[in-house]
């Protein structure tokens, strides 16, 4: 069946934000025979997936790694196309080399023997037994969570109650009411361990000692596969971008939108910091929601608890340098010594004293790096719109300090502008309070409590890292999943085939991301 193309305002969309979330919905509507006009007020597409300039070429400063490869594929054939057709990617084996301050190091794997052999080596025959049933009991967590949770477009508590006690085996693997630390103090013997798995809390901007043991089944999301993207993960946002424009979406870049218009209660369009108006019946934010729960756009339609309290930020560096000390794979992760420490600062909304550091070899796994490589290095930071000088310049010396006492140095050492702060998110993503994963993940009912693709107000609809399912890029990619078909079913849209690419996209804006404000940048 051929989709529809219809030409009245009530039938068109705008998607305000041009990150993965936005991306994927304005693709799978437009596939359909909506007219899709995107607006963003970068210079490029992407969203949280940015880079900034260096001696070696534009290096990520915002996720590093593909994950959940199937979630992608579904979005490319659900506007006919191939994932392989538009971006390179490539697989990477080893998923993570892990350095402590006593001099251990452990790779883990996509291959589960040879993790569990690395275990072994690591810590012992007890410690790989234990890593091996922590392993598989994520593994049923994620398997049984897919799809009452993350491939629903409205989670209810009570479907997953339903489901649990079909599955009683699952109580015991989601010790309902303990923290993700409390659950790894009981898995593991061997505190690196615990400290290791308790960082996934971080990966939706959470603490382990706040959020739900749960949380452990984002090891497996992890386990089933990594891939890096060729060219940077910025590389995946501008074919997203470039096919949604051969499918007909027009796009406007450095644009600001004021408002969100109404009228009679439902959208009528929006209103552009240039005295455009934009007609549409439709409206796709992605944005973060708490900037339509502060009025921001004059958009109130999201609930309290759908945005607060907030999740962490971060502290970014992106550069060039030739490192030394260390061998780094692509992914790497230095661990702080006392990790209730870390989250103690964080939970007092300061920085860390001594803080766990990721640092991303952009260059390694793919290609053999020669000379200046790129860099990305992420300390976890409390979300806060004020970000002194001073805190910049203790950022720096407690970032390179900290990795020369554990062997890495760089040179040249970055200087303070290849720093990106709470502060800086805070001005990219209007209201977020330099929070980088939307609503925070502590509590039982967290999950429950994200707001979904539809809102209070008709014609309004959420897409991002703020709505369901959450933060992170695959999750991102299926919220724009979970808006679309929201608006499809809701004007009555039946068509199931992508219909022919029309002419006219345009394109504004260069190929790398601008860390101006941004008040429609989205994930």
């Amino acid at each position: 069946m051929e989709g529809y193309l219809l030409g009245d305002s009530a039938h068109n969309a705008v998607v305000i934000g041009a990150g993965i979330g936005g991306l994927s919905a304005a693709l799978r509507l437009a596939a359909r025979g909506v007219r899709v006009t995107v607006v963003e007020m970068a210079d490029a597409p992407g969203g949280k997936i940015r880079t900034a300039p260096s001696a070696a070429g534009p290096v990520d400063i915002g996720p590093t790694v593909l994950t959940m490869r199937p979630v992608f594929e579904a979005l490319f054939a659900d506007v006919g196309e191939r994932l392989a057709d538009h971006v390179t990617l490539h697989k990477d084996p080893l998923l993570a080399r892990h350095f402590w301050r006593d001099g251990s190091t452990l790779d883990l794997y996509d291959d589960p023997d040879a993790s569990i052999a690395a275990v072994h080596a690591f810590a012992g025959s007890k410690a790989a037994r234990q890593f091996q049933r922590f392993a598989s009991s994520a593994k049923q967590l994620y398997e049984a969570f897919d799809g009452p949770i993350m491939q629903s477009a409205a989670p209810a508590l009570l479907p997953l109650t339903a489901h649990v006690l079909k599955n009683p085996k699952l109580i015991p693997a989601m010790m309902p009411g303990l923290s993700l630390a409390r659950r790894l103090r009981l898995s593991f013997d061997d505190p690196r361990l615990r400290q290791l798995f308790g960082r996934y809390a971080t990966y939706v901007g959470g603490s382990p000692y706040q959020s739900p043991a749960v949380l452990g089944l984002i090891w497996h999301s992890e386990a089933q596969g990594v891939w890096s993207v060729e060219g940077g993960m910025h590389a995946l946002a501008r074919a997203l971008h470039d096919l949604a424009v051969a499918k007909g979406v027009q796009f406007q870049f450095g644009v600001a939108v004021d408002q969100i218009t109404q009228h009679g209660g439902s959208v009528s369009g929006v209103h552009l910091a240039d005295g455009t108006h934009l007609a549409a019946g439709t409206v796709v934010f992605n944005g973060d929601p708490r900037a339509l729960s502060k009025g921001l756009l004059e958009a109130s339609a999201i609930p309290h608890a759908g945005t607060e309290p907030r999740s962490l930020s971060a502290f970014v560096w992106g550069f060039a340098a030739e490192p030394s000390g260390v061998e780094l794979a692509h992914h790497n992760v230095f661990f702080c010594d006392d990790p209730k420490l870390e989250f103690g600062d964080l939970a007092k909304d300061q920085m860390p004293r001594d803080a766990t550091l990721y640092v991303c070899a952009q260059d390694r796994g793919i290609t053999q790096p020669n000379g200046p490589e790129r860099f990305e290095i992420i300390m976890n930071g409390p979300p806060g719109h004020k970000t002194s000088e001073e805190a910049e310049k203790t950022c720096q010396t407690r970032t390179f300090e900290t990795l020369q006492q554990m062997g890495l140095t760089f040179s040249p050492r970055p200087e303070r502008h290849a720093l990106t702060t709470p502060k800086d998110f805070n001005q990219a993503f209007p209201a977020s309070d330099g929070s980088l994963y939307g609503r925070s993940p502590h509590g039982m009912m967290a999950t429950f409590q994200r707001p979904t693709a539809r809102t209070t107000v008709k014609g309004l609809y959420l897409a991002g890292g703020g709505a369901h399912p959450g933060a992170g890029v695959p999750m991102a990619c299926l919220s724009g999943k979970h808006a679309a078909e929201a608006i499809l079913t809701d004007l009555a849209l039946t068509s199931t085939s992508p219909r022919t690419a029309t002419p006219g996209g345009t394109s504004m804006g260069s190929a790398t991301m601008a860390n101006r404000p941004s008040p429609s940048s989205a994930s």
